[in-house]
């Protein structure tokens, strides 16, 4: 049954929900004040328009009542900071997506006007439709890239960019308003290279939507965190957010180096270029901050096989870092989250096989272990696909 995407601010409640009647369930954004805090999975069934208040209370996280009580009780909290006055290029890469790229741009042009650029990197195109989107939008810059490879994309755009921030997002993903700014406002920190923020479903129409938002989706909280090496392991880098989701200074490719071409979406390995730059920017000595107010919309995959096949893509992702970082970088510490990871995986399985409660399906469980044990040969074929610029 679909579930409804709600973005709710507690301080102002609606007389009620309108317009979900199909849905049996939602998922809503808990704001207090306008900034997001929480999360809750809401029944709709049963739901009167004076009980909204209570059933949102009794299904938030622990991160919406955090934020609550201290409100309630006049405690302060950390200011968010100071603007930076500073411009930004946004990069979309896409690849033959134009309903989702429509979307997605149409909310980049509804952000206030900061002087920012739009550009639209389209990988290894199969038709002219990316470009024409482009071109009947305006106010968008179009780049081809014919070498296939979301992260040959990725560096492109950092080329391409004509300001010193580039920011990120995925082509089925859609921005909040206020998404720039509010990562801009994480570089005030000289040794922050890298910002993210906190990524929503856009919807969940279907099962495998419904099931990718419980193993976790994107969101990686509600307080806002800068990371670095002391608080947290390089190889856990996934912690600080996504891609779809991110801005870099264009500086990181002289400090740590671009994004890895053997890796991510294009490629054998399918994901992790950027949990590998983000590994290298806490390995080198630098921070990332993540901020949940600068929110984003994920449309997550729709069917259960493409979602098999992300989770796969994850898993080969995760051990192709671990074997760059090893065989290529002479870091032997990856040998021990790879014995980590095995024994979480064998954990995992028995579980999913015993069908204990909360247990992942074993469907997806198998999946992540075919991706583990695939990955390091990936990353072998990629690297030499990408050394012939393949």
């Amino acid at each position: 049954m679909p579930h409804a995407v709600l973005d709710l601010d507690f301080s102002r409640l609606p007389e009620g929900l309108e317009g979900n009647g199909a849905c049996d369930g939602a998922l809503v954004l808990l704001r207090l004040d306008g900034r997001p805090c929480g999360q809750a999975l809401l029944t709709l069934r049963g739901l009167e328009a004076d009980d909204l208040r209570e059933r949102l209370l009794e299904a938030a996280d622990s991160g919406f009542w955090e934020a609550w009580l201290q409100r309630e009780l006049g405690l302060s909290q950390p200011p968010p900071p100071a603007a930076t006055g500073l411009a930004a290029t946004v990069a979309v890469c896409t690849r033959d997506r134009v309903d989702d790229l429509e979307r997605c741009l149409a909310a980049l042009l509804d952000m206030p006007d900061d002087d920012q650029e739009i550009l639209v990197i389209d990988n290894a195109p199969t038709s002219d439709a990316t470009r024409q989107l482009v071109e009947r939008v305006g106010r968008v810059t179009y780049v081809r890239e014919d070498r296939p490879g979301l992260d040959v994309a990725r560096n492109r755009a950092l080329r391409e960019a004509k300001h010193e921030i580039v920011a990120f997002t995925d082509d089925d993903a859609a921005p909040d308003p206020l998404w720039l700014r509010n990562l801009l406002r994480n570089f005030s920190d000289p040794l922050v290279l890298a910002s993210t923020g906190l990524t929503m479903a856009l919807e969940l129409e279907t099962d495998a939507q419904i099931t990718f938002q419980r193993f976790g989706g994107f969101v990686r909280g509600f307080k806002r965190v800068t990371h670095d090496a002391g608080s947290l392991d390089p190889f856990l880098a996934w912690h600080v957010g996504a891609g779809v989701n991110m801005a870099l200074r264009r500086s990181v490719v002289e400090l740590v180096g671009p994004f890895d071409e053997a890796l991510d979406a294009g490629t054998p390995t399918m994901a992790g270029g950027d949990s590998d730059l983000f590994r290298r920017i806490l390995a080198a000595g630098y921070r990332i901050a993540y901020d949940p107010e600068a929110l984003n919309w994920h449309r997550h995959r729709r069917t259960m096989t493409e979602l098999e096949r992300q989770v796969y893509g994850y898993e080969a992702a995760a051990f192709a870092i671990l074997t760059k970082a090893m065989l290529f970088e002479g870091n032997w510490a990856a040998g021990v989250h790879v014995a980590k990871w095995t024994r979480r995986q064998i954990r995992a399985l028995a579980r999913s096989l015993l069908r204990r409660p909360g247990a992942t399906a074993a469907r997806m469980q198998l999946a992540q272990l075919r991706g583990g044990i695939a990955g390091p040969l990936l990353y072998m074929r990629a690297r030499r696909r990408a050394a012939h610029g393949q």
